[in-house]
């Protein structure tokens, strides 16, 4: 019985420290709002380095709940195509990036994260949409401001993601992770706000283009005065 006993114990300290080995890390995180299906949280990004201070981001930052509006309507996804798609059929077709719900809801907590993040944090969102027991519609990303200039990251748009029967749910613990291969471009309007970015010559031959789109935000609010003034 003593036999047994001390089997079971070592069975299950070994079990207790497999299943830590294998947990995912936890993400530090500060959450700005967050219901069932959707959420908008404040938390570090690895890309900031303690030891080099030109990586951190000018955070807190303030980008007003109306502008952030005008961003979020501003943002648009095509298709990918190659080079030699685009040379037969064109472009693919453009389709708003938010809905206006998602917009009215994203835009002031999205403005609330920026507010309340600190220089070595970003700001997340995360929404989601039931479409059977086990599958779901995600669109998540990030953004954050350096320099006058916000940088907006989409990593998934309505892209399906099954739910496992078993181990890690990873979509909605990292937004910043794509669920998917991507296949979309991100766009924004008025051109004339978005920073150019430059690509290898392998890049432009695939047409492969990035999943970020960066905004000066000092240009926006010209181009928005422009527009205004217009008759």
């Amino acid at each position: 019985m003593v036999r047994s006993s001390g089997r079971t114990c070592c069975l299950l300290l070994f079990t207790c420290n497999f299943l830590a080995a294998c947990a995912v890390p936890h993400v530090p995180s500060r959450v700005v709002f967050e219901d069932p299906t959707s959420f908008v949280r404040v938390e570090l990004d690895p890309r900031v380095l303690p030891d080099k201070p030109d990586t951190s981001h000018d955070h807190p930052a303030t980008v007003a709940p109306e502008l952030m509006a005008d961003i979020l309507r501003g943002l648009s996804v095509r298709d990918h195509r190659l080079a030699v798609h685009i040379w037969v059929s064109g472009m693919a077709p453009t389709e708003s990036a938010f809905g206006e719900a998602e917009i009215q809801l994203l835009a002031p907590k999205l403005s609330e994260g920026l507010a309340g993040a600190s220089p070595n944090e970003r700001v997340m969102f995360y929404l989601s949409y039931p479409q059977t027991s086990v599958k779901r519609e995600i669109t998540s990303g990030g953004l954050y401001v350096k320099n006058g200039r916000l940088h907006f990251t989409l990593s998934n748009h309505r892209d399906i993601y099954g739910i496992p029967a078993y181990g890690m749910i990873y979509d909605r613990r990292y937004p910043a992770l794509p669920i998917v291969p991507k296949d979309f471009d991100v766009l924004f309007a008025p051109p004339a706000a978005v920073v150019p970015q430059d690509f290898s010559l392998w890049e432009v031959i695939w047409g492969l283009e990035r999943d970020d789109v960066v905004i000066d935000l000092g240009k926006l609010n010209t181009a928005k005065s422009v527009v205004q003034a217009l008759p």
